[in-house]
């Protein structure tokens, strides 16, 4: 038996005893899965059933329903769902208990909601209401969300809270307790530039019953990377171990750009109590992040990144795998004035150039270096013809535009090797025209596509300059 059908039996056993269990010496996160809640088309409901699915086999146990764009969801919260939407959530429900998953609806509310008053109170019944009507189709897991608002109502939120959850709890035993994301969802966000714990928190927290989960997105909305000591500061704000939501492999900030790296710089040693990964719009290229993620949930101390990469792509690839992980070697990293997650794009192939650059001409190895990077080049060709031939069409639809760029810069770094081998002195032979043509092209397609900024891209630019 292989590993992940290892993790799939240990995890069917698990939500069967409601207890954490050892996975290779280290207890798995008790909650851990998915939150659909990225910005940009809604996955189909035939993706979610295979997102169940592929939770189950890979050890995960929960899945959140909160798509953003989904207007009943957020912007039209108040608005019940229609017949044929509510029976789809239903079938995906029942999809979610056969694959021992506790399927958690959610509501986003708060870009409108109404605290005090009689448009207080009706808010309130309505909101309620909805969360009736998902009741009685077999869900018994709920969350509200106040994140990516500008109202920072902390102390009606919590009491908005804390009467869902006595009401809930009051008229059905068997729904557990709520879980909810705060306005201020980032610990940065959490404290004043001074240090001291924000206004909007502290009311928020000090305001809210003990047994609702809070979830928070770490450090920042987008930063990779989570410190011990910033968890343990987060939850010495609230009192209490939060969970978290973790914003990688979402990609609705850049998504030109796919996410395909592991997740990576996580806690190991201060416990989680609960986590959930947030996937981008494509699920079938999400699910290498994923897969990655599953493992580091079920055995946080035992986590070994790059062995868990390699391993998802070989599982999910099959024969491809090789070609595969030369593609998403080159696209992990999402940075932008705000953001910052995910390893850095094709290392190896930046160890290359760099080696290159410090013996190139007349180093003892600038020989050899430039035919380790036209090796380099030649590679990712044949692995981007290789992938656009032989993958099935519903992963190639979610990545296609990126292999495309990919062969671009491919054929471009081994022109621009070729036009360095000729030298200054023999432009003719090898056109630095259709270096910069080639150069305008990629440029042309960034906006859909991008792939390896500052790794191969880099290196082209890098030529570009040098003549």
């Amino acid at each position: 038996m292989n590993f992940m059908k290892i993790m799939a039996v240990v995890s069917v056993s698990a939500s069967l005893i409601a207890s954490p269990v050892s996975v290779c010496g280290a207890s798995p996160v008790p909650l851990r899965g998915v939150v659909e809640g990225f910005y940009g088309s809604p996955w189909t409901w035939e993706a979610r059933q295979d997102m169940l699915a592929f939770c189950a086999s890979h050890g995960m146990n929960a899945y959140i329903y909160a798509p953003k764009d989904d207007a009943y969801h957020r912007s039209q919260w108040r608005v019940p769902y229609p017949a044929d939407k509510l029976s789809e959530i239903e079938r995906l429900a029942a999809c979610a208990k056969r694959n021992h998953i506790r399927f958690v609806f959610a509501v986003s509310p708060g870009l409108d909601f109404r605290y005090a008053g009689r448009d207080g109170k009706r808010d309130r019944e309505c909101l309620l209401e909805k969360l009736e009507a998902v009741y009685a189709i077999g869900v018994r897991d709920f969350a509200i969300f106040f994140d990516d608002i500008e109202e920072k109502n902390g102390r009606g939120q919590a009491r908005l809270l804390n009467w869902l959850e006595k009401r809930l709890g009051k008229r059905h035993p068997d729904v557990s307790p709520l879980l909810a994301v705060p306005t201020e969802y980032t610990r940065q966000a959490m404290r004043s530039g001074d240090g001291k714990i924000t206004p909007y928190t502290r009311s928020f927290s000090a305001a809210l019953r003990e047994d609702i989960r809070v979830l928070f997105t770490g450090e920042g909305v987008c930063i990779g990377r989570l410190e011990e000591e910033q968890l343990a500061d987060a939850n010495g704000i609230y009192g209490k171990k939060l969970g978290l939501w973790w914003n990688y492999p979402v990609n609705d900030y850049m998504e030109a750009k796919l996410a395909l790296g592991p997740v990576e710089n996580l806690p190991t040693s201060e416990e989680i109590p609960a986590i959930f990964f947030n996937p981008m719009q494509y699920p079938e290229m999400s699910k290498i992040a994923l897969a990655t993620a599953a493992e580091y949930a079920n055995a946080p101390r035992q986590y070994d990144s790059q062995r868990a990469w390699e391993r998802a792509i070989e599982e999910e690839y099959g024969s491809l795998a090789p070609d595969m992980k030369v593609f998403a070697a080159h696209s992990q990293h999402l940075e932008n004035s705000w953001a910052d997650m995910g390893r850095a794009d094709g290392e190896e192939f930046r160890a290359h150039v760099d080696a290159f650059w410090k013996s190139w001409p007349d180093g003892p190895k600038a020989r050899e270096n430039w035919q380790i990077l036209h090796n380099d080049a030649a590679r990712m060709s044949c692995a981007a013809d290789k992938l656009l031939e032989g993958l099935p069409e519903k992963k190639l639809d979610e990545c296609r535009p990126q292999l495309m760029q990919m062969k671009r810069m491919a054929q471009a770094a081994g022109l621009a090797l070729d036009l360095l081998k000729a030298g200054k002195g023999e432009k003719d032979s090898f056109s630095l025209a259709e270096l910069k043509e080639q150069r305008e092209e990629i440029r042309k397609q960034e906006k859909r596509a991008a792939w390896s900024e500052q790794s191969v891209l880099r290196f082209i630019d890098e030529v570009l300059q040098a003549f």
